[in-house]
């Protein structure tokens, strides 16, 4: 299960969800209690280990800008949470390794996320980073010719449950292992990286089931 822990504001941080088993950290640069400028993203992507995927998170950003910032920083990956177009994802996607594009669950967008070029689609709250809990059933419409990832709420509490119930490819989470806004707690990092492995999720559910090799297309 790819797991990936947002909203990093220190290298502290980053480091513990790395040790912990983290396979990817968020960088947030849209407006936000946890946003962070693109050069101290960089100074802290720089020390961790190369198969750590580095991603930065904008909201209805120029292309232009994502690209831009992504590669001043050093990252590997963006993730669009805003309203982006398909054509403006398509541009991201041309000059950023890697992207995710994010959806609200239950959105009239999500039928048709399969048009957009992504690795994976992200499903989240209508109010991301809020730790607002959505209506699972929500996710039902997801194309599952991409992979899913599921945010939104989770915390060491309830993510197995919804991994079972949702069968996504990875799970994101930011203020479910806080202790304050842009602080984690290295026990519910632990938690919920733990909780999130041992969930049980069929095999012939999953698109590629086990961790991406995010080096293997350096």
């Amino acid at each position: 299960m790819f797991v990936k822990i947002c909203g990093i504001t220190s290298e502290e941080d980053a480091l513990l969800a790395v040790a912990l088993g983290a396979d990817a950290v968020g960088f947030v640069f849209a407006p936000s209690s946890r946003q962070i400028a693109p050069v101290k993203a960089g100074e802290i992507a720089r020390r961790l280990p190369p198969e750590v995927l580095t991603v930065g998170v904008f909201r209805d950003e120029t292309p232009q800008r994502v690209v831009q910032t992504v590669n001043k920083a050093g990252l590997k990956a963006a993730q669009l949470h805003g309203r982006e177009s398909v054509d403006t994802t398509a541009y991201v996607v041309e000059h950023v390794a890697h992207v995710f594009k994010a959806f609200p669950g239950g959105s009239a967008e999500l039928e048709r996320a399969s048009s957009y070029p992504v690795d994976a689609i992200l499903i989240d709250a209508t109010t991301p980073g809020s730790g607002q809990v959505f209506d699972w059933a929500l996710a039902e419409n997801a194309p599952r010719d991409k992979r899913l990832i599921m945010a939104g709420g989770l915390h060491p509490g309830n993510v197995r449950e919804a991994i079972e119930k949702v069968h996504p490819w990875g799970v994101d989470v930011s203020t479910g292992v806080e202790k304050s806004p842009g602080r984690k707690d290295p026990r519910l990092v632990r938690a919920f990286i733990s909780e999130a492995g041992a969930a049980r999720v069929p095999v012939d559910d999953a698109i590629e089931p086990l961790p991406y090799d995010w080096q293997e297309d350096d």
